[in-house]
């Protein structure tokens, strides 16, 4: 019987999160500032669209009630952004089909975590596949950038090693609650006392109700 929650916090922002921090880190300490910067940049700003999008829902609604869909799926993303890459970083020394096979390796175990997802019930099929290709396409962009530019090899056995103890953490990680932490922050800014109910959104893409006035 598969553990579905155990399978879900490899995705969780506590692990994740360490993951890019580690990849940005060991660009740096290289003198890869640019890459680092780049990595930053596009992790931080799919980032960005994931808060965004969840943010819109819970203060005003927004969303794709057809779909389903009121969010970017955050662990679908960023497990697609950082594992490819951390694949394609550590196998620096293999030949580049060797590359690129890690990296979609990397793809289909996010699409497991986003599978996680869907069968614990906290994400439709449809907030999973827009954060799992938002996460495809920061890993994609920055791995053709490193492609050309990446000069050294920024995962030595020792750090390899060190990241992956830490993502073995993962099935006994507290999950951080984020989806609190935005609850708490939108309200904060739209003043209202309670979120967007999200059972009142569904009820009215099922029976097709006109929005509350």
């Amino acid at each position: 019987m598969i553990d579905w929650t155990d399978i879900t916090n490899f995705g969780d922002i506590t692990v994740t999160l360490l993951a890019a921090t580690v990849i940005a880190a060991w660009l740096f300490i290289e003198d890869e500032k640019r890459l680092a910067l780049w990595w930053s940049v596009l992790f931080g700003g799919a980032m960005g669209v994931v808060i965004l999008t969840k943010m819109a829902f819970i203060g005003w609604g927004i969303g794709i009630r057809s779909l389903d869909f009121t969010g970017f799926s955050g662990h679908a993303m960023r497990v697609a952004a950082v594992m490819p890459v951390l694949f394609y970083l550590i196998l620096q020394r293999a030949r580049f089909s060797v590359r690129v096979a890690g990296a979609i390796i990397g793809l289909l175990f996010a699409a497991i975590i986003g599978a996680s997802r869907i069968a614990v019930h906290v994400h439709s099929v449809s907030e999973v596949v827009a954060g799992w290709l938002l996460g495809a396409a920061v890993s994609f962009a920055f791995i053709r950038i490193a492609h050309t530019s990446l000069s050294k090899h920024v995962f030595k056995p020792l750090r390899v090693v060190l990241s992956a103890l830490a993502l073995l953490t993962a099935p006994y990680v507290h999950p951080a609650p984020t989806q609190q932490w935005l609850t708490d922050i939108t309200l904060f800014f739209t003043g209202h006392d309670q979120p967007y109910p999200r059972t009142e959104w569904k009820l009215r893409r099922q029976t097709r109700l006109p929005p509350a006035s």
